[in-house]
């Protein structure tokens, strides 16, 4: 979406069909952010090839389902090293290109983030990392002029839900198209917002557990369905690769999947 509002785009994930995206990226860094000294090559590659960094958008996640006693000791230090420490390291590698630039960091949580999903125990508590992250980063930032924005999706419809072991049954609430929060994505760069709800109404739920915690977990347990509001990763495993890219001062930024960095022409 940042290319084709006239944004130079840099792309890094674990592989890259070129075939599945309808713009030219300006590079692409193949590699696991997971791995040590792999989000520092992202930034300096995508950086080197950008002139700079507008906005990062860190995009890179996978959830894992079930009880939590069963989950390997492997597993459960992929998903945080996925969902919570890449993040960490791409934005301490972006840092300086971003206060440079006075841009905008974006990261992709979750509402699991927000309220804790049951069976979704480590992932929830990784997207909790990540918003603790994004609100402490936001007040060491904006003194710098570098803008923090939490997106958090609720359920969304993309491609692992046709590849999980645990298809999605539920008929609420309906997932939301990938589109949908890469445009939510894109209005938040645009008016460097700190925190968007991605559908809107799931704020509520948040706000709900945030006001009356003890309530929520009452109706959450009774079956109300609110647990499964914040649960968009119900299968075993979901990766989402990066991104990165480059916008001129005229256009909005606008990242699709991804971590996305962005600097002015």
């Amino acid at each position: 979406m940042l290319a084709l509002r006239g944004c130079r785009v840099a792309g890094a994930g674990r592989s890259f069909a070129r075939s599945a995206v309808p713009f030219v990226l300006e590079t692409f860094v193949e590699g696991d952010l997971t791995e040590p000294g792999a989000p520092e090559e992202v930034v300096r590659s995508a950086a080197a090839a950008l002139g700079g960094l507008d906005v990062v958008v860190s995009n890179a996640g996978a959830g894992w389902s079930g009880a939590f006693g069963s989950m390997a000791q492997s597993e459960l230090d992929w998903v945080f090293d996925l969902n919570l420490r890449a993040p960490l390291h791409l934005a301490r590698a972006a840092a300086g290109h971003l206060v440079r630039s006075g841009g905008q960091l974006v990261l992709v949580g979750s509402v699991a983030g927000k309220v804790g999903v049951a069976e979704e125990v480590a992932y929830s508590a990784a997207k909790a990392g990540l918003s603790g992250f994004a609100d402490g980063l936001r007040s060491e930032w904006s003194p710098l002029g570098v803008a923090v924005t939490l997106v958090s999706p609720g359920v969304v419809d993309t491609p692992f839900f046709s590849r999980r072991n645990r298809p999605y049954m539920r008929t609420w609430p309906k997932p939301v198209p990938a589109a949908v929060v890469g445009h939510a994505v894109v209005r938040a760069i645009s008016s460097r917002t700190a925190e968007v709800y991605v559908p809107y109404w799931t704020a509520l739920v948040a706000r709900f557990h945030g006001a009356a915690p003890g309530l929520y977990r009452l109706l959450a347990e009774r079956g109300s369905g609110l647990g499964a509001v914040a649960a968009p990763d119900r299968g075993r495993r979901h990766e989402r690769p990066g991104e990165t890219c480059e916008r001129p001062h005229e256009h909005p930024g606008e990242p699709s999947n991804g971590s996305a960095g962005c600097n002015g022409g």
